[in-house]
Protein backbone atom coordinates (compact mmCIF):
# COMPACT_ATOMS: atom_id res chain seq x y z
CA UNK A 1 0.00 0.00 0.00
CA UNK A 2 1.05 3.50 -1.27
CA UNK A 3 2.42 5.92 2.09
CA UNK A 4 1.14 9.16 2.05
CA UNK A 5 3.67 10.17 5.26
CA UNK A 6 6.76 8.81 6.06
CA UNK A 7 8.55 9.50 9.49
CA UNK A 8 12.05 8.20 10.18
CA UNK A 9 13.44 9.11 13.61
CA UNK A 10 12.22 12.45 13.73
CA UNK A 11 14.00 14.65 16.54
CA UNK A 12 13.00 18.52 17.48
CA UNK A 13 14.65 20.12 20.35
CA UNK A 14 14.31 23.68 21.79
CA UNK A 15 17.81 24.57 23.22
CA UNK A 16 18.21 21.92 26.51
CA UNK A 17 14.36 20.94 25.69
CA UNK A 18 13.79 17.71 23.62
CA UNK A 19 10.21 18.02 22.17
CA UNK A 20 10.18 15.01 19.70
CA UNK A 21 12.62 12.21 20.44
CA UNK A 22 13.24 9.77 17.98
CA UNK A 23 9.85 9.45 16.26
CA UNK A 24 8.89 7.17 13.48
CA UNK A 25 5.65 5.80 11.95
CA UNK A 26 4.03 5.57 8.46
CA UNK A 27 0.39 6.30 7.13
CA UNK A 28 -1.21 4.18 4.52
CA UNK A 29 -2.80 6.34 2.16
CA UNK A 30 -7.11 6.24 2.70
CA UNK A 31 -6.30 5.51 5.99
CA UNK A 32 -7.26 7.74 9.11
CA UNK A 33 -4.58 7.92 11.64
CA UNK A 34 -4.44 9.05 15.03
CA UNK A 35 -2.12 10.70 17.62
CA UNK A 36 -3.09 10.40 20.94
CA UNK A 37 -0.94 11.70 24.34
CA UNK A 38 -0.94 14.05 26.99
CA UNK A 39 -0.04 17.72 26.75
CA UNK A 40 3.27 17.69 25.93
CA UNK A 41 3.95 14.93 24.39
CA UNK A 42 5.17 16.43 21.27
CA UNK A 43 1.93 15.59 18.95
CA UNK A 44 1.53 19.05 17.80
CA UNK A 45 5.06 19.67 17.16
CA UNK A 46 5.39 16.23 15.10
CA UNK A 47 2.13 17.45 12.61
CA UNK A 48 3.93 20.47 11.97
CA UNK A 49 6.88 19.27 11.06
CA UNK A 50 4.94 17.10 8.63
CA UNK A 51 3.52 20.37 7.46
CA UNK A 52 6.64 22.31 7.14
CA UNK A 53 5.50 24.90 9.67
CA UNK A 54 8.30 23.58 12.08
CA UNK A 55 11.95 22.78 11.19
CA UNK A 56 13.05 19.53 12.55
CA UNK A 57 16.14 19.18 14.09
CA UNK A 58 16.70 15.18 13.26
CA UNK A 59 15.55 12.52 11.28
CA UNK A 60 13.94 12.28 8.03
CA UNK A 61 10.17 12.94 6.86
CA UNK A 62 8.22 12.50 3.53
CA UNK A 63 5.02 13.64 3.02
CA UNK A 64 3.20 12.36 -0.33
CA UNK A 65 6.96 11.53 -1.36
CA UNK A 66 8.05 15.43 -0.64
CA UNK A 67 10.33 16.46 1.83
CA UNK A 68 8.01 19.71 3.77
CA UNK A 69 11.51 20.81 5.08
CA UNK A 70 13.17 21.88 1.34
CA UNK A 71 9.60 21.80 -0.31
CA UNK A 72 7.79 22.99 2.51
CA UNK A 73 5.14 25.40 -0.23
CA UNK A 74 5.05 22.39 -2.60
CA UNK A 75 3.70 20.01 0.80
CA UNK A 76 1.68 22.59 1.50
CA UNK A 77 0.10 22.16 -2.15
CA UNK A 78 -0.99 19.38 -1.49
CA UNK A 79 -2.33 19.17 2.12
CA UNK A 80 -5.15 20.75 4.18
CA UNK A 81 -5.33 21.43 7.09
CA UNK A 82 -7.11 22.54 10.48
CA UNK A 83 -4.59 23.55 12.68
CA UNK A 84 -5.39 23.68 17.09
CA UNK A 85 -5.77 27.18 17.22
CA UNK A 86 -7.32 27.59 14.05
CA UNK A 87 -9.27 31.02 13.85
CA UNK A 88 -11.19 33.49 11.48
CA UNK A 89 -11.79 37.19 11.82
CA UNK A 90 -15.32 37.62 13.73
CA UNK A 91 -16.85 39.63 10.90
CA UNK A 92 -16.03 37.56 7.93
CA UNK A 93 -18.38 36.32 6.14
CA UNK A 94 -18.79 32.20 5.30
CA UNK A 95 -18.49 32.90 1.58
CA UNK A 96 -15.76 35.61 2.43
CA UNK A 97 -13.60 32.96 3.84
CA UNK A 98 -14.68 30.29 1.19
CA UNK A 99 -13.60 32.50 -1.69
CA UNK A 100 -10.35 33.85 -0.38
CA UNK A 101 -8.93 30.79 0.49
CA UNK A 102 -9.83 29.44 -3.05
CA UNK A 103 -8.05 32.45 -4.71
CA UNK A 104 -5.13 30.99 -2.90
CA UNK A 105 -4.99 27.71 -4.10
CA UNK A 106 -3.80 26.77 -7.66
CA UNK A 107 -5.72 23.84 -7.71
CA UNK A 108 -9.28 25.07 -5.69
CA UNK A 109 -12.28 23.51 -6.32
CA UNK A 110 -15.69 24.95 -6.50
CA UNK A 111 -16.52 26.40 -3.09
CA UNK A 112 -20.35 26.79 -3.80
CA UNK A 113 -20.17 23.09 -4.09
CA UNK A 114 -18.18 22.79 -1.04
CA UNK A 115 -20.40 24.89 0.67
CA UNK A 116 -23.25 22.47 -0.31
CA UNK A 117 -21.21 19.13 0.22
CA UNK A 118 -20.94 20.71 4.06
CA UNK A 119 -24.46 22.09 4.97
CA UNK A 120 -23.30 26.06 4.89
CA UNK A 121 -25.19 26.93 1.61
CA UNK A 122 -27.90 28.48 3.71
CA UNK A 123 -24.88 30.20 5.50
CA UNK A 124 -22.74 31.82 3.31
CA UNK A 125 -23.73 35.46 4.54
CA UNK A 126 -23.47 34.45 7.91
CA UNK A 127 -20.27 35.51 9.70
CA UNK A 128 -18.23 33.61 11.46
CA UNK A 129 -18.62 35.37 15.10
CA UNK A 130 -22.56 33.86 14.58
CA UNK A 131 -21.92 30.09 13.71
CA UNK A 132 -22.62 27.87 15.73
CA UNK A 133 -20.07 25.61 17.08
CA UNK A 134 -20.63 22.52 14.99
CA UNK A 135 -21.10 24.94 11.71
CA UNK A 136 -17.65 26.55 12.53
CA UNK A 137 -16.30 23.33 12.14
CA UNK A 138 -18.22 22.68 8.91
CA UNK A 139 -16.34 25.91 7.69
CA UNK A 140 -13.30 24.85 9.07
CA UNK A 141 -13.58 21.54 7.17
CA UNK A 142 -14.61 23.06 3.85
CA UNK A 143 -11.38 25.52 4.18
CA UNK A 144 -9.27 22.15 4.98
CA UNK A 145 -10.48 20.94 1.74
CA UNK A 146 -10.88 23.74 -0.74
CA UNK A 147 -7.46 22.92 -2.71
CA UNK A 148 -8.69 19.41 -3.42
CA UNK A 149 -6.23 17.88 -1.27
CA UNK A 150 -4.42 14.45 -0.81
CA UNK A 151 -4.17 14.40 3.05
CA UNK A 152 -5.29 16.22 5.34
CA UNK A 153 -4.37 17.20 8.86
CA UNK A 154 -6.97 17.81 11.73
CA UNK A 155 -5.79 18.81 15.49
CA UNK A 156 -7.82 18.80 18.24
CA UNK A 157 -10.95 20.08 16.64
CA UNK A 158 -13.29 19.07 18.67
CA UNK A 159 -12.13 20.71 21.42
CA UNK A 160 -14.72 23.24 23.26
CA UNK A 161 -17.79 21.37 21.10
CA UNK A 162 -20.79 20.37 22.58
CA UNK A 163 -21.47 16.85 22.64
CA UNK A 164 -24.12 17.09 19.51
CA UNK A 165 -21.37 19.29 17.84
CA UNK A 166 -18.85 16.74 18.61
CA UNK A 167 -20.71 13.63 17.00
CA UNK A 168 -20.90 16.32 14.13
CA UNK A 169 -17.48 16.46 13.50
CA UNK A 170 -17.69 12.82 13.50
CA UNK A 171 -19.09 12.68 10.66
CA UNK A 172 -16.99 15.36 8.93
CA UNK A 173 -13.90 13.53 9.81
CA UNK A 174 -15.58 10.31 8.51
CA UNK A 175 -16.63 11.86 5.48
CA UNK A 176 -13.00 13.65 4.70
CA UNK A 177 -11.76 9.69 3.94
CA UNK A 178 -14.60 8.91 1.84
CA UNK A 179 -14.10 11.76 -0.46
CA UNK A 180 -10.59 10.55 -1.16
CA UNK A 181 -8.55 12.01 1.53
CA UNK A 182 -6.21 10.74 3.68
CA UNK A 183 -6.45 12.02 7.71
CA UNK A 184 -3.89 12.37 10.06
CA UNK A 185 -6.27 13.26 13.27
CA UNK A 186 -4.85 14.76 16.54
CA UNK A 187 -7.13 14.13 19.49
CA UNK A 188 -7.15 14.38 23.30
CA UNK A 189 -10.78 12.06 22.96
CA UNK A 190 -10.34 8.68 23.58
CA UNK A 191 -13.87 7.58 22.45
CA UNK A 192 -13.22 9.70 19.33
CA UNK A 193 -10.00 8.32 18.19
CA UNK A 194 -11.39 4.56 19.10
CA UNK A 195 -14.19 5.32 16.38
CA UNK A 196 -12.63 7.00 13.82
CA UNK A 197 -9.24 6.05 13.66
CA UNK A 198 -7.95 3.15 11.74
CA UNK A 199 -4.60 3.11 13.58
CA UNK A 200 -3.41 4.95 16.32
CA UNK A 201 -0.17 6.32 17.50
CA UNK A 202 0.43 6.99 21.34
CA UNK A 203 2.96 9.66 22.09
CA UNK A 204 4.30 10.20 25.18
CA UNK A 205 7.38 12.11 26.44
CA UNK A 206 8.12 13.20 23.08
CA UNK A 207 8.53 9.46 21.67
CA UNK A 208 6.10 7.18 20.39
CA UNK A 209 4.90 4.75 23.26
CA UNK A 210 2.45 2.04 21.34
CA UNK A 211 1.41 2.24 17.73
CA UNK A 212 -1.36 -0.11 16.59
CA UNK A 213 -5.05 -0.42 15.69
CA UNK A 214 -7.27 0.87 18.42
CA UNK A 215 -9.11 -3.25 19.03
CA UNK A 216 -4.73 -3.81 19.37
CA UNK A 217 -4.45 -1.30 21.91
CA UNK A 218 -6.71 -2.21 23.74
CA UNK A 219 -5.93 -6.03 23.57
CA UNK A 220 -1.96 -5.36 24.67
CA UNK A 221 -2.68 -2.26 27.20
CA UNK A 222 -6.12 -2.42 28.10
CA UNK A 223 -5.88 -4.81 31.25
CA UNK A 224 -8.90 -7.07 32.17
CA UNK A 225 -12.28 -7.12 31.82
CA UNK A 226 -14.58 -6.39 34.31
CA UNK A 227 -17.80 -8.13 35.81
CA UNK A 228 -19.54 -5.79 38.43
CA UNK A 229 -22.48 -6.53 39.81
CA UNK A 230 -24.36 -5.90 43.51
CA UNK A 231 -25.05 -8.58 46.34
CA UNK A 232 -25.70 -8.76 49.62
CA UNK A 233 -24.34 -12.18 50.04
CA UNK A 234 -21.17 -13.00 52.40
CA UNK A 235 -17.92 -14.10 51.12
CA UNK A 236 -17.50 -14.47 47.61
CA UNK A 237 -13.58 -14.98 47.56
CA UNK A 238 -14.40 -18.62 46.07
CA UNK A 239 -15.02 -16.22 42.60
CA UNK A 240 -10.82 -16.22 42.48
CA UNK A 241 -10.55 -20.07 41.75
CA UNK A 242 -13.58 -19.49 38.71
CA UNK A 243 -12.00 -20.08 35.49
CA UNK A 244 -10.69 -16.86 33.26
CA UNK A 245 -11.26 -14.90 36.89
CA UNK A 246 -7.84 -12.99 38.00
CA UNK A 247 -9.01 -10.95 40.95
CA UNK A 248 -12.03 -10.14 43.43
CA UNK A 249 -12.77 -7.02 44.72
CA UNK A 250 -15.28 -5.74 46.92
CA UNK A 251 -16.73 -1.95 47.96
CA UNK A 252 -19.68 -3.32 50.18
CA UNK A 253 -22.48 -4.21 48.07
CA UNK A 254 -20.33 -3.87 44.85
CA UNK A 255 -18.42 -6.87 43.34
CA UNK A 256 -15.96 -6.39 40.79
CA UNK A 257 -14.49 -9.77 39.21
CA UNK A 258 -11.66 -8.72 36.76
CA UNK A 259 -10.35 -11.20 34.57
CA UNK A 260 -9.98 -12.40 30.56
CA UNK A 261 -11.14 -14.29 27.47
CA UNK A 262 -14.81 -15.55 29.21
CA UNK A 263 -14.86 -14.59 32.23
CA UNK A 264 -18.57 -12.92 31.82
CA UNK A 265 -19.81 -16.72 31.07
CA UNK A 266 -17.37 -18.63 33.73
CA UNK A 267 -18.61 -15.68 36.42
CA UNK A 268 -22.16 -15.96 35.77
CA UNK A 269 -22.58 -19.72 35.52
CA UNK A 270 -20.50 -20.13 39.35
CA UNK A 271 -23.34 -17.28 40.95
CA UNK A 272 -26.10 -19.30 39.37
CA UNK A 273 -24.65 -22.83 40.65
CA UNK A 274 -24.72 -21.48 43.54
CA UNK A 275 -28.23 -19.65 43.44
CA UNK A 276 -26.63 -15.82 42.82
CA UNK A 277 -28.84 -14.04 40.26
CA UNK A 278 -27.71 -10.34 40.74
CA UNK A 279 -30.19 -8.29 38.78
CA UNK A 280 -27.69 -6.10 37.70
CA UNK A 281 -24.78 -8.28 36.52
CA UNK A 282 -22.95 -6.04 33.58
CA UNK A 283 -19.95 -6.79 31.88
CA UNK A 284 -17.35 -3.93 30.95
CA UNK A 285 -14.47 -4.58 28.49
CA UNK A 286 -11.43 -2.24 28.39
CA UNK A 287 -11.34 0.65 26.33
CA UNK A 288 -8.73 2.73 24.46
CA UNK A 289 -8.77 4.89 27.91
CA UNK A 290 -7.66 2.04 29.91
CA UNK A 291 -4.79 1.63 27.51
CA UNK A 292 -4.12 5.13 26.53
CA UNK A 293 -3.84 5.25 30.92
CA UNK A 294 -1.81 2.54 31.06
CA UNK A 295 0.46 3.17 28.35
CA UNK A 296 0.98 7.00 30.09
CA UNK A 297 0.59 6.55 33.31
CA UNK A 298 -1.83 9.85 34.27
CA UNK A 299 1.17 11.44 33.57
CA UNK A 300 2.07 14.49 31.55
CA UNK A 301 3.92 14.41 28.43
CA UNK A 302 7.30 16.49 28.82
Amino acid sequence: MARAVVVRNLRRTYGEVVAVDDVSFHVDEGEIFGIIGPNGSGKTTTVECLQGLRSRSGGEVEVLGLDPGSHGTQVRQLIGSQLQESNLPDRIKVWEALDLFASRSRSAVDWRELAERWGLTGKLNAVFASLSGGQQQRLFVALALVNAPRLVFLDEMTTGLDPSARRLAWELIAAVREHGATVVLVTHFMDEAEALCDRIAVFHRGRVAALDTPGGLVAAHGGDSRVIFSTGEGDLSWLGSVPCVDGVARRGRRIEVSGHGAVLAHTAAALGARGIYPADLHFERPTLEDAFLNLVGGHGGQ
